[in-house]
């Protein structure tokens, strides 16, 4: 499979137009919104393309993608959005609105499963094998033409997953529940930076 995928260092350039419906990933250091940076965006029209923003992680200036995220006319389709948007908050200062998460709607939607990784998702919904080989590589140098097309892959998929699982929440008469949980997104992002990772109703 071709793919176009461009590189952009720092931000997207002023004359992109992406339109209303894009998919969204995020590459960091690790996993402790304290200590590792985020060091990548990638988002996708749906249209087997990828555009990759390498960002200036000493000062994190990117108007055109923050006005991107944060524009709540724009879709924007996640897998483990409370990830991507707990670093983004904490780097990009910003909310991201308009949100969709295909994690969640997988765990609503396929209750047949208990597995509900964006590896598991392209396998079941699209046919293939991902490689997460370089799921642990280091992101914050110099980027190899494999880890291009791992970050690309990360967000090709995602419309056409999205509409396959909104298909089955539909049928099973989830939906509703879908979006009802998702608009907590942000509340979720703020107890995880305010340090509560626990599940708060829990007795």
């Amino acid at each position: 499979m071709n793919i176009d995928i461009k590189l952009h260092k720092k931000d997207l350039p002023d004359e992109i137009n992406l339109g209303d419906n894009i998919a969204v990933d995020c590459e960091f250091m690790g996993l402790n919104v304290e200590r590792d940076k985020l060091c990548l965006v990638q988002i996708s029209t749906g249209k087997n393309d990828a555009h990759i923003i390498q960002l200036e992680r000493n000062n994190y200036n990117a108007p055109n993608l923050k006005k991107v995220l944060s524009d709540k006319n724009i879709k924007k389709i996640f897998h483990f959005a409370r990830a991507d948007l707990l670093f983004i908050k904490k780097y990009l200062e910003i909310n991201v609105y308009n949100v969709d998460c295909t994690k969640i709607m997988s765990k609503l939607a396929r209750s047949y499963s208990d597995r509900h990784g964006l590896k598991d998702l392209v396998k079941e919904f699209i046919g293939i094998d991902m490689n997460k080989n370089l799921q642990s590589s280091d992101f914050g140098g110099e980027l190899s033409s494999r880890q291009l097309q791992y970050c690309a892959k990360d967000v090709i998929y995602l419309h056409e997953i999205y509409n396959k699982l909104e298909n089955i929440l539909i049928r099973e008469k989830r939906f509703q529940l879908y979006k009802e949980v998702i608009q907590y997104i942000n509340t979720r992002v703020e107890l995880d930076l305010s340090s509560f990772k626990e599940d708060i109703w829990s007795h």
